[in-house]
Formats: C-alpha cells, sequence, structure tokens
C-alpha cells in the first residue's frame, strides 16, 4: 500500500484501487464502513497498514474486535461515539431506510474536512430505461431505494455536505444479470459461462465502459466532504 501511495504504480493497485487513490486516506485516519458485512474491506485495509478502523452492521451475529486498530461493531454509526476522517458505505446505502437521516448521521460523525464515500446503483441508469422490471439492481425487496445521481447530490447537500466528484464505476454485471433475470433463471455468475460466449461478456465489458465514460452507468461513486 505504501509502495501504491508513493508510485500510484498498476502493479502495486489494490482491486479497490480507483476510488483510493482520489481519497487516499492516511494510514492513521479514523475510517468507517457503514453496512460492512463480516468485514472484508476492513480486514484488507488492515492487512495494508491502516490503523484506525471500524465496521458498523447491526445484522451481523456478533461484535467482533479483530485488533486494537480494527473493530466490527453491532450497531448503527449513530450509536457510536466515535468521529471519523473517513466515513464509506459500498452498496449498503440503497440498503437504507431513510437517505437523509443516514446521510445526516455521517455528516455529525465526520471531523471537519472529513469524507464521504458512497457507492451505490443509480435511477438514471441506461438499463433501468431498456429493461425496466428485469434490471437486476432494483434487487427487490432487499433495495429499500435507488438516488437519481441528481437526487443523490441534492440531498447530500441538505444534509450539508459539497461535493467533489461522481465517478461511474458500472461493471458487465448489469448486462449478464439482467438477461439472466430475463431468462427466469437465478442470479448465480455459475450460470455465466453456460449462457454467454466470452465475446458477448467481452461485449458487456466493452458496452459497461461505454455507459460509465457517457454517465449512463447503473452504479455511481460519490465523493463528498464536509467542509473544514
Amino acid at each position: 500500500m505504501k509502495s501504491f501511495y508513493k508510485f500510484e504504480s498498476k502493479f502495486f493497485e489494490p482491486s479497490f484501487g480507483y476510488w483510493l487513490k482520489k481519497i487516499k486516506p492516511k494510514f492513521s485516519d479514523r475510517i468507517a464502513d457503514i453496512g460492512c458485512g463480516n468485514g472484508q474491506l476492513l480486514y484488507e485495509f488492515f492487512a495494508s497498514g491502516f490503523q484506525d478502523l471500524h465496521g458498523f452492521d447491526p445484522f451481523i451475529e456478533e461484535e467482533n474486535r479483530i485488533s486494537p486498530s480494527l473493530t466490527i461493531w453491532k450497531k448503527r454509526i449513530e450509536e457510536s461515539d466515535l468521529k471519523f476522517d473517513l466515513i464509506m458505505m459500498h452498496h449498503s446505502f440503497e440498503h437504507m431506510p431513510d437517505p437523509f437521516d443516514i446521510l445526516k448521521a455521517c455528516f455529525e460523525k465526520l471531523k471537519p474536512g472529513g469524507r464521504l464515500l458512497i457507492r451505490t446503483p443509480v435511477s438514471d441508469a441506461q438499463i433501468w430505461k431498456d429493461e425496466g422490471v428485469f434490471w437486476v439492481q432494483l434487487d427487490a425487496p432487499r433495495h429499500l431505494m435507488i438516488p437519481s445521481t441528481k437526487g443523490m447530490v441534492a440531498i447530500a447537500k441538505k444534509a450539508g455536505f459539497i461535493l467533489d466528484e461522481i465517478e461511474f464505476d458500472s461493471s458487465e454485471f448489469q448486462f449478464w444479470g439482467t438477461e439472466l433475470y430475463k431468462k427466469g433463471l437465478a442470479l448465480d455468475p455459475k450460470l455465466i459461462g453456460k449462457n454467454f460466449a466470452k465475446e458477448e461478456i467481452d461485449a458487456f465489458k466493452e458496452k459497461a465502459l461505454q455507459y460509465n465514460q457517457e454517465g449512463k452507468g447503473d452504479q455511481v461513486c460519490f465523493y463528498f466532504r464536509k467542509q473544514d
């Protein structure tokens, strides 16, 4: 991770490097991951040298203090007394019953100048317009709401945040997952090889890249900041 920070080389880049490049948290920063599940991402941060990591997920079986540097809390971030330099939500925002409440909670839990990173599906995606109810990212009833990019920026601004950047990061999943649903099949990666030729998957990847470049992809990474 130190080499990645120093040289920004693809050789050292972790799988989550594209957004890590933008925010470059310090190893000493206090970082929270909301909806962290088993804490896999935070564990990768921990193994990379980050020293103050906290996961929040009220639906895990039990609290887990992996080390003095990494704790997975069985509670909501609103219940914590800590303040953070960076708060992340990787595809957990769309599972929240009240988006404004969680944004306000994040604002209150961030230190001045702290950053909020949210990765989520967006409802102004081209595939939603083209495929309607077959769009794989609808994922009802687990997804309680899916914001538009404009709506997300507006509600975050209302909560007090400044928008630094919007980055589309959708993948070929939007296409093969949707096609499986259209065929009446389960959403199972094992079915990819049985239903799509390599050329089709390559075409899906190319189309996803094109949609991202055109601002029409089905998921987005929002970079927000709390003013100093």
